[in-house]
């Protein structure tokens, strides 16, 4: 294999391949669980570009509680989520998910963890002091120390989960200590991914996004960072953060419903057409997220229950939104348990000269460039719909 180095270090060259523990196991997976997932990912889907094994949220939360609960969260003294060492044995000790993503990364694999924005509440009402990294003291600002409750702001709690998370000041001294010294914790720890939540779309906070980026942008270790959810993201709300960031949620969660699938096609057309497709972004490139392949065995929105139920979308459905999500900007697996779906299981999709595939066709665009295109039969006259597919070099970690 020919690897172009050039590109080897850069952040999502090509739109992020992986899986999602949320779909299937919704927060409550075990460090086993996900072990047994990341390996099958390995052995049967790295050598196709999927490379990224994402611990989705709560991770530091005790299965005593549930996902809106308070006081069931594991955290350090200067309030920084850990793992829940019940779920995540090898966390013992205050090594965090060190040994775990040790493991990932002997697969080949690249390890990913989701954060929610802003500070814990559980942390305000303790009032932790927030770290100084430079200093490994309590961070110190005109003449005193800060506090969690000096950058929390109660009055703006994430919108679905009021009593987990809420905003923070992140343009402050001290607001900017705290990030800090999560990112730089979680990097110790062998990080690669980091899905952070409530902080794009309806939830959109500029401020902590502008933060995040610049601290991840100056550490040693490259983090690909990811926004979510897209609940109402629009064009012009992703040109806001497109070069900040390496990708972005422009839906809602996907579930296995054709109904909210099928609008995700007027999102693809508008992000497509605003040129957002590849743009720079953190370190590298940054892509539009239409959200998860939802796909095989999965659980529910927020359980306390892992997989229980075979995908509602039917095999033409699943046809239909794989090419989709696959053409237009990242591909994942995201959501179903590998462990249970054999790899005998196929889409079959259609071929261009399928009958099924009508209006769709395949040209060059350039020397380097092929794109795929649809163009409707009563609209002879109107440009086709075209998206892009870039040739681009595999980067090897």
């Amino acid at each position: 294999m020919i690897v172009d180095v050039s590109v080897s270090s850069q952040n999502a060259i090509i739109p992020p391949r992986g899986w999602n523990s949320y779909d299937c196991f919704s927060w409550i997976i075990s460090e086993e669980e996900y072990l047994q997932n990341a390996n099958i990912i390995s052995q049967r889907l790295l050598a196709y570009g999927y490379q990224y094994a994402v611990v989705d949220y709560l991770w530091y939360r005790s299965l005593m509680g549930d996902s809106n609960s308070l006081g069931f969260d594991m955290i350090d003294q200067w309030g920084r989520m850990l793992p829940d060492p019940e779920r995540w044995p090898s966390s013992e000790g205050g090594i965090g998910f060190t040994d775990v993503a040790n493991k990932v990364h002997n697969m080949g694999l690249k390890f990913g963890i989701h954060l929610m924005a802003g500070i814990s509440t559980q942390a305000f009402k303790n009032n932790t002091p927030i770290l100084d990294t430079k200093t490994g003291q309590p961070y110190m600002e005109s003449g005193r120390t800060w506090n969690a409750k000096d950058i929390g702001i109660p009055s703006r709690a994430c919108k679905w989960m009021t009593n987990g998370f809420m905003a923070i000041n992140a343009i402050t001294g001290a607001g900017k200590a705290f990030l800090r010294s999560i990112y730089e914790l979680y990097a110790s720890w062998g990080v690669d991914f980091v899905k952070l939540d409530c902080v794009f779309g309806d939830d959109l906070d500029l401020d902590e996004i502008t933060s995040v980026s610049e601290i991840l942008n100056g550490l040693d270790r490259s983090i690909v960072l990811s926004l979510s959810p897209g609940v109402s993201a629009t064009p012009q709300m992703a040109k806001m953060v497109s070069s900040l960031v390496n990708t972005y949620r422009v839906t809602g969660d996907d579930w296995d419903e054709w109904s909210a699938i099928l609008a995700h096609f007027n999102v693809s057309r508008d992000f497509a057409a605003s040129n957002l497709i590849g743009v720079n972004g953190l370190k590298g490139k940054s892509w539009p997220d239409l959200d998860m392949l939802p796909f095989g065995w999965l659980t529910d929105p927020a359980v306390h229950e892992g997989p229980h139920r075979f995908t509602g979308l039917t095999q033409d459905e699943q046809m239909a939104q794989f090419p989709h999500i696959t053409t237009l900007n990242d591909v994942k697996t995201k959501g179903r348990d590998v462990t249970t779906v054999p790899f005998t299981y196929s889409l079959a999709l259609s071929e261009c000269t399928d009958p099924k595939a009508c209006c769709w066709f395949s040209e060059k665009y350039n020397q380097d460039l092929e794109r795929i295109c649809y163009k409707s039969p009563t609209q002879v006259q109107e440009e086709p719909f075209c998206v892009h597919k870039r040739e681009l070099p595999i980067a090897l970690s």
